[in-house]
């Protein structure tokens, strides 16, 4: 075991190549599967929350309820779509890094829509009103309490992003964990397990849990942030 450790700090001291890219493909597909989850899921849980429609009930039980969905079943609706017999096979992302990005922004939309729906419900019941006899439109409604939320909905987006970072069952299907690909650090981390080659899969490890709890850091500086200055 503790030949095991000494060599994954010596890949992690020389910057093993192989490692290095396993670490890149990752960041590379989880912040972008973020930055469409933001795009999407933001605006989505903001308008949910401030209006009121048939079925607004519903979808506020589905968002919360695909927060926590199984990855693997994402993994294999996903895969089943971009097969070549799939209706999106023509796109050819089936093992290919787009094909994971599209499963981790499945994964992290409704994540980040469900966060941002209850945090912007939190503001519209202090500020509703008021914004209501003043006759916004609803953009600018958006606009005003995404800012007044901003420190909120930024533990949002790194939930999000531990979510997508952590992941390891729908890229491993999506992706096919295919070598300086689309391997990433937790399917590698399994491979490598299996193979028995455990000082990349601790390297690795080691990379992943320094990520997650660097995510978290900043959580925790950011809701530290909030309560000063917002009391």
């Amino acid at each position: 075991m503790f030949t095991a450790f000494s060599d994954a700090f010596s890949l992690l001291e020389t910057m093993d190549a192989n490692l290095i890219g396993i670490v890149l493909v990752s960041l590379q597909v989880s912040i972008t599967a973020l930055l469409i989850g933001c795009i999407f899921g933001m605006p989505l849980g903001a308008l949910i929350a401030i209006k009121n429609f048939p079925g607004r009930q519903g979808i506020v039980v589905v968002l919360n309820s695909l927060m926590g969905v199984p990855t693997v079943i994402v993994g294999v609706v996903i895969y089943l779509l971009l097969s070549r017999t799939g209706p999106l096979g023509e796109l050819n992302w089936l093992f290919t890094p787009k094909g994971m990005i599209l499963a981790q922004s499945i994964l992290t939309t409704p994540l980040i829509a469900a966060l941002t729906r209850q945090t912007i419900e939190d503001a519209w019941h202090i500020h509703g009103e008021t914004m209501s006899a003043l006759r916004l439109p609803v953009l600018a409604k958006l606009k005003w309490l995404m800012w007044d939320c901003r420190f909120s909905l930024s533990i949002a987006l790194l939930a999000g992003f531990a979510r997508a970072i952590s992941e390891v069952g729908a890229v491993m299907i999506v992706g096919g964990n295919i070598d300086r690909a689309t391997r990433t650090m937790t399917t590698a981390i399994a491979l490598e397990t299996s193979k028995g080659d455990l000082p990349l899969a601790l390297a690795l490890g080691m990379v992943l849990l320094g990520v997650v709890l660097l995510a978290n850091l900043m959580t925790s500086v950011i809701k530290s942030i909030a309560e000063r200055r917002y009391g």
